[in-house]
Formats: structure tokens, C-alpha cells, sequence
């Protein structure tokens, strides 16, 4: 008789930046400076990416990831993407930000 074999699921994070190294954000301005230096200046006009800022409890920053990279006129996010990235970086905060390149303007 063969019997069921169900996968084992494994969940580690681990950053190089030590606690004190930690950018703290203290109001929206540092979290748009933190994330508007992510952004490449070749391809902010150009197309419209979709990112995240994942922040711990003390509200320091666990880094930037760049969830997706679409068109001129819009992009797709995968929530299921989005919730695992948090979860995974036992993030406590998350805040989402995209570009608007069919606008015409710099985010700068």
C-alpha cells in the first residue's frame, strides 16, 4: 500500500541589516524618500511598477520589494504575492506605492 506523502513547508528571513542600521520612518516624507530612491529614473516615465515598503513594529524598515512591473498604463499585483512577502519578513506594516508614467510627470 502506498502511502501519502504531504510536503514539508519551511519558512526563514534573514537580513544582513543589524537593528541599529535600521532607517526608522517617522512620517510620509521618509517613506517616500525610501521608495522613490528604489525607483530606476530610466523606467519611472516610462512604466508602471507596483512596490511595497515592509516595516517591523518600531516602524524601521525591512526593506523594498518590487512586486510588479507592467505597462505605460497599469500593472498587475499578485495579493497572494504580497501577503506572503509580508508574512515571511514578519512585517507588522506594509505600505504599497506604484507610478503613474501615463501621467507624463516625474515623481521627483
Amino acid at each position: 500500500m502506498k502511502q501519502n506523502t504531504i510536503a514539508e513547508i519551511q519558512i526563514s528571513y534573514s537580513s544582513h541589516i543589524t537593528k541599529h542600521e535600521r532607517i526608522k520612518i517617522k512620517n510620509s516624507k521618509d517613506a517616500y524618500k525610501i521608495l522613490i530612491n528604489s525607483w530606476d529614473n530610466n523606467t519611472i516615465e516610462l512604466q508602471e511598477e507596483f512596490k511595497i515598503l515592509l516595516l517591523n513594529n518600531a516602524n524601521e524598515v525591512l526593506g523594498v520589494q518590487n512586486l510588479s512591473k507592467g505597462g505605460t498604463t497599469g500593472t498587475y499585483v499578485d495579493v497572494k504575492l504580497l501577503f506572503a512577502i509580508a508574512l515571511k519578513t514578519c512585517a507588522s506594516g506594509v505600505i504599497l506605492a506604484h507610478n503613474h508614467p501615463s501621467l507624463g510627470y516625474s515623481m521627483r
